[in-house]
């Protein structure tokens, strides 16, 4: 069991109930909680972890409902503010025709007025006896919460607690590209563990492969480079391999890379695990979260995600005829 801080957004995903279509042509929604960090903290209670979640939600009725929820999941919400007057992020979620998710817009409220870009305290009693921080960039757009991003990092830092970081890119919470990666770099700079997509990496470094990576960042213990439904790549501890994603017919694949992430943090807690067992894991807890609609109540717990590998793996030597 290991002790790990999220830090960053809780709102909610307006999914689109109708799939293949554009936001104009969506007839209704349904609102889910989401938001990576939060969904992160509650996939590691699911597999057995604590997790203290730091954020910002409003005094709305919106912020009331994501605080209950992450509490019923058995997240630490001692870190999380309501602001008085900033309403709680809502994002539109478009679902391609295959289940893939597509993130829209945040309907006529500017991307900056909303609460979670309004994080403003990091209490430092949150970080003792913590293992992990982890940490998105999406936070680094706003001054605000970047300055109490930064406070985290060098909390982090004192208490020997380890970073992790998730790229997490979502360009319509920045202004461009050239304000973003400067940032995002001097962040990931700092963390023991980065996950990137593999279009995030070919967007920060103009890299892919992990040995790359490795060059850009010499001090991290270990890069991931997911590819949605295709090969995973990892460098941890100077162990470099591959893991295919599992074959699964995705429902929505909304928190599907949160539960990675979540995976990775689970079995680097867990200790004495093999770059391959802690991916393998990481990648069987993102495929189950595809097979039910939105984040949190998709995830699996840890007795699912080891039976799934139990069942799988023997199922997947005899089709491959090995």
């Amino acid at each position: 069991m290991c002790t790990v801080i999220c830090l960053g957004e809780v709102l909610f995903d307006l999914l689109a109930n109708q799939s293949g279509v554009s936001s104009e042509h969506v007839r209704s929604w349904t609102a889910l909680p989401g938001g990576a960090p939060a969904n992160v903290a509650c996939a590691l209670v699911k597999m057995g972890d604590i997790s203290r979640f730091i954020g910002c939600v409003g005094n709305d009725e919106a912020g009331i409902k994501l605080a209950d929820k992450l509490i019923a999941e058995g997240v630490d919400i001692a870190g999380l503010q309501h602001h008085i007057t900033a309403p709680t992020r809502q994002v539109q979620v478009l679902r391609t025709a295959d289940g893939d998710r597509i993130f829209g817009g945040f309907g006529d409220i500017p991307t900056e007025r909303f609460a979670d870009a309004q994080l403003s305290e990091v209490t430092e009693e949150l970080f003792i006896g913590a293992d992990f921080l982890l940490v998105g960039t999406l936070a680094l757009a706003y001054p605000n919460s970047a300055a109490s991003t930064w406070k985290a990092v060098e909390l982090a830092q004192t208490h020997a607690v380890k970073i992790m970081v998730d790229i997490n890119w979502r360009p319509t919470f920045w202004t461009s590209t050239t304000v973003a990666i400067p940032q995002i770099q001097r962040l990931v700079e700092r963390a023991n563990y980065v996950k990137f997509a593999r279009e995030e990496a070919e967007l920060i470094y103009g890299e892919t492969s992990v040995q790359s990576l490795h060059q850009h960042l010499p001090a991290a213990s270990g890069i991931f480079v997911t590819d949605g439904g295709n090969i995973c790549e990892y460098w941890l501890d100077g162990e470099i391999g591959q893991q295919p994603a599992f074959a699964v017919n995705p429902v929505d694949t909304t928190g599907a890379g949160d539960a990675f992430v979540a995976g990775i943090l689970h079995q680097l807690g867990s200790g004495g695990k093999s770059g391959m067992e802690i991916v393998r894991y990481a990648a069987a807890a993102g495929a189950l979260t595809t097979q039910q609609p939105g984040a949190i109540d998709a995830q699996p717990t840890d007795a699912e995600i080891l039976g799934f590998l139990e069942g799988y793996i023997p199922d997947f030597l005899e089709k491959s005829g090995i």
